[in-house]
Order: C-alpha cells, then sequence, then structure tokens
C-alpha cells in the first residue's frame, strides 16, 4: 500500500527526500491531533500522510512552511519598526563623569601619595640614598 502511495507522491512533490520530510511533517501533525482530510482504513499515520498527499487534499507548501519554521534554530520576531533604547541604572551618572574635565597627572600622583600616607599613619617618608653596608675583611 505505502510503496504505490510513494509513487502516487512523486508527481506532488519533486524530490524524493522533500516528500519524506513533508509527509514526516504531516504524520506528526496528525499524530497530535491535527483533523484528517481522508478515510483512516485501519493505515498508521505516515501512509495517511502520504495519501493525504497523494490526494492532494492538503497544501504541501503549507506543511513545507511549517517544516521550515518548526527546524528554524532563530525565532523570527516582528519588529514594529520603534527602536527605544532605556538608559540602564548608572548609566545617566556614567555619562556625567565622563563629561567633566580629567584631573591632571601631577595632581592624582600627589593625591595618592598622600592618601597613602594618612593610611600608613605618618607624612609621606623622603626618598635619601640607602647606606652602604661595610664590608669586613678577614685578617
Amino acid at each position: 500500500m505505502a510503496r504505490v502511495t510513494v509513487e502516487d507522491c512523486i508527481d506532488k512533490v519533486i524530490n524524493r527526500f522533500e516528500l519524506v520530510m513533508v509527509a514526516s511533517q504531516r504524520a506528526r501533525k496528525i499524530g497530535s491531533g491535527a483533523p484528517l482530510t481522508v478515510d483512516r482504513d485501519n493505515d498508521k499515520n505516515p501512509v495517511v500522510a502520504l495519501r493525504e498527499i497523494a490526494d492532494e487534499t492538503i497544501i504541501v507548501a503549507d506543511l513545507k512552511e511549517d517544516l521550515i519554521r518548526n527546524n528554524q534554530r532563530v525565532i523570527a520576531i516582528d519588529d514594529d519598526g520603534e527602536d527605544v533604547i532605556d538608559m540602564m541604572d548608572g548609566e545617566q551618572e556614567w555619562g556625567q563623569m565622563s563629561d567633566q574635565e580629567p584631573v591632571p597627572a601631577t595632581e592624582e600622583a600627589s593625591d595618592t601619595s598622600s592618601s597613602l600616607a594618612s593610611l600608613a599613619g605618618g607624612p609621606a617618608p623622603e626618598e635619601s640614598p640607602a647606606a652602604a653596608p661595610e664590608e669586613t675583611k678577614p685578617e
């Protein structure tokens, strides 16, 4: 029964691979409760799907479209054409900070050394040459 049905379907769907894909898609739909367009005659879902394609009681192009939609990895989102970008929390503050004039590097260095000295508990140490250790010679 199925062999005759496949030969009948080749006239409707040119490519055998495409026929298998479309028929399996329709068989899945029948299995999930889609209404039948031909009598079941005690046949299984794939055979019923092939008979529907052969009798042209369903539209093959719609099955192809459903098949493509079910196998897509990226879901198409309808865009209303409105591009609205909301500012994230704190983004406005960062924008204001970036608009201010930068502090010169010399002021930053002196501020850093004085703040480190205050953390250490005293004035900033002055750099002095280290005394060379005396060497003792054995006699």
